[in-house]
């Protein structure tokens, strides 16, 4: 089962990425994490990126597809993965689909996970972190993932640990430098997922999941589960 996933930031892709994985026994492969594990181990593809991101550059897709395809041809995908990240433009869908199909690489389903601006914007204010575990869903404005309150201190829901708050999510400049590139429907990460729901129009071997990401965290996982399964 393989997965390509968006989301504007704060629509809890995330949350349903790690929901989605843990069931399916799929690898998550961020686009992100991918780059610096790249660069942290040398490899050519990482050095070559690195010279674009220290000139504060957008690496090309040239190289970028390549170090995704060859994460994606490792063991721990064989049985599925799920990218997310990437891409961020239409140009960068087309690319990205020519290069799985020549690879002869399957993509069964793609899923968005909408929702609108100002609630996406407070859902990023409202993040907190555990410091035991990233992946543990706080959010003081989401019912359901709210910090659990101990001796008048908040602390993770999951385990209880120590919260933290990170400073580009109460960045309200950031956060919305982020929102514009993904809601441009011309050019932007909202015209990629076009493209996609496009593809799977004319070809039904492709499943197109289109989520309301405004429930809570359970609701949108049950939806999403199945639709899936």
């Amino acid at each position: 089962m393989n997965i390509l996933i968006f989301g504007p930031n704060g629509s809890g892709k995330g949350t349903q990425g790690a929901i989605i994985q843990k069931k399916f026994n799929i690898t998550h492969v961020e686009s992100g994490v991918l780059f610096r594990e790249n660069i942290k181990g040398g490899t050519e593809l990482g050095k070559k990126a690195k010279e674009y991101i220290d000139r504060g550059d957008l690496v090309p897709d040239q190289i970028t597809i390549p170090m995704i395809l060859d994460r994606l041809k490792n063991d721990d995908c064989k049985t599925g993965w799920l990218l997310d990240g990437f891409p961020r433009n239409p140009e960068q869908a087309d690319a990205l689909e020519k290069a799985l199909e020549e690879a002869g690489i399957r993509l069964d389903f793609v899923i968005e996970i909408s929702l609108d601006r100002e609630t996406a914007r407070n859902r990023i204010m409202g993040r907190r972190l555990c410091e035991n575990d990233n992946n543990h869903p706080n959010n003081i404005f989401i019912e359901g993932i709210k910090p659990d309150v101990k001796d008048g201190v908040t602390v993770c829901r999951v385990c209880g640990g120590a919260l933290s708050v990170r400073a580009d999510d109460q960045d309200l400049a950031a956060i919305d430098k982020r929102h514009v590139i993904y809601y441009d429907a011309i050019n932007g990460t909202a015209a990629a997922v076009k493209y996609f729901k496009d593809l799977a129009a004319a070809d039904k071997s492709l499943k197109f999941i289109e989520l309301d990401g405004t429930p809570a965290v359970d609701e949108v996982s049950r939806v999403l589960i199945r639709e899936i399964s």
